[in-house]
């Protein structure tokens, strides 16, 4: 299982490819919040999102003759991004199966990042069988989104980052708020947090209607979401918390936060207009709960994550014709 080691030993590998992404602040996301707000802006990462770390920390930990066939991975986006990204770095095959409906930007952003694309009909076929499928056939390597050791480690950097950047400001106590999805970004945060800044606390965040982490917390067992359809904010869309990430969530994080559509789509403007960032809206649930669920948070700091930016183009402006 994924611990700190091995999340120090992800970060020495990530060290030269991986960017360090700041903690930005703003005094008007201040005045809305109450309170300072600190952005941990993961939307500068490469291929705009997160996922690249944990992409790159599975594959750099492959034994050379097992990656040289090639990975496989499942995405609606930004891990296939981050899992082609990583793949064409160390020069070996990457096969994405996709769904149609995903975002064109992603689909087409993961094409040219090197990967060939295969997309399903999530309705109508089954990608697990696909995947089995390819990997038979081509030794493939499959990388998981979340429910893997060392995606988890390569996440668990930008914990490490927070932590540094967090004692540099004087911020000994606060929470952190994550934008979540399976966990892994959530439960590697909480990981590199217990060790390096154990005064602050992760607790994921959500959107309504695939609140699976939120009640699965309150509940003390994994939850499933009763909604299978992806949602707008897609990127952090999953049926239900990893079967290695959430005991971590359960030891570690506080309760979740969970936040509408229409507050993750003001959100992703003020993100636009306060920090000149843009962010998808899976990306912006932390900074709306930040923002607007207020009263659920303690003390007189809060970080978040903007975890990706990969929006299209017509999301984008809907969420600034509706709140800038």
């Amino acid at each position: 299982m994924t611990d700190i080691t091995m999340i120090r030993s992800a970060a020495a590998r990530l060290a030269g490819h991986a960017r360090r992404t700041p903690l930005l602040s703003s005094p008007f996301l201040d005045e809305i919040a109450g309170r300072r707000v600190f952005v941990k802006p993961e939307c500068l990462q490469h291929t705009g999102s997160f996922k690249y770390r944990g992409a790159r920390s599975a594959i750099s930990a492959l034994d050379p003759d097992t990656r040289a066939h090639g990975v496989i991975a499942f995405s609606s986006g930004n891990h296939a991004q981050g899992v082609a990204l990583a793949a064409s770095e160390f020069g070996v095959p990457a096969v994405i199966i996709m769904p149609r409906d995903a975002p064109r930007m992603k689909i087409d952003n993961t094409s040219a990042l090197g990967a060939e694309v295969v997309l399903y009909d999530r309705a109508a076929e089954d990608r697990d069988a696909i995947g089995a499928r390819l990997s038979a056939e081509r030794g493939l390597t499959l990388i998981k989104p979340y429910d893997e050791p060392q995606v988890i480690a390569g996440q668990g950097t930008t914990g490490l980052e927070i932590a540094e950047d967090a004692a540099a400001l004087g911020i000994e106590t606060a929470d952190v708020l994550v934008c979540c999805g399976g966990g892994g970004l959530t439960s590697g945060i909480a990981l590199a947090l217990e060790a390096d800044a154990p005064g602050l606390r992760a607790r994921p965040c959500e959107p309504e209607g695939f609140d699976d982490a939120t009640r699965s917390l309150s509940h003390g067992r994994i939850m499933r979401n009763a909604q299978t359809t992806t949602g707008l904010c897609d990127a952090i869309v999953t049926p239900q918390p990893g079967d290695i990430t959430f005991p971590i969530l359960h030891r570690l994080c506080g309760p979740g936060l969970v936040v509408s559509d229409d507050e993750a789509l003001h959100a992703m403007a003020l993100a636009f207009s306060r920090l000149k960032l843009v962010a998808e809206p899976g990306g912006a649930v932390a900074l709306a709960a930040a923002l607007f669920r207020t009263d659920e948070i303690e003390g007189d700091a809060v970080i978040c994550t903007i975890s990706g930016g990969n929006v299209d183009a017509d999301v984008f402006q809907t969420a600034l014709s509706q709140f800038a």
